[in-house]
């Protein structure tokens, strides 16, 4: 499983884990398939931010 952390191990199309805004406070993990990524940065230290293809937005945790 690779870090979530660094934005070249996200790619579009590629299967991950986000935690949504609203659950940050329980770290509930999100399965679905990266639609677009919203980080610009190269690195985040809590996860490069991702919109997933049913819409939802997010910081990825996972890869898978």
């Amino acid at each position: 499983m690779n870090s979530g952390t660094a934005r070249n191990n996200i790619k579009v199309g590629a299967s991950v884990g986000i935690v949504l805004k609203q659950d940050q406070g329980s770290g509930k993990i999100t399965r679905g398939i990266v639609k677009r990524i919203l980080t610009n940065s190269s690195t985040h230290p809590h996860g490069i931010k991702v919109e997933l293809q049913d819409g939802s937005v997010g910081r990825v945790k996972e890869i898978y």
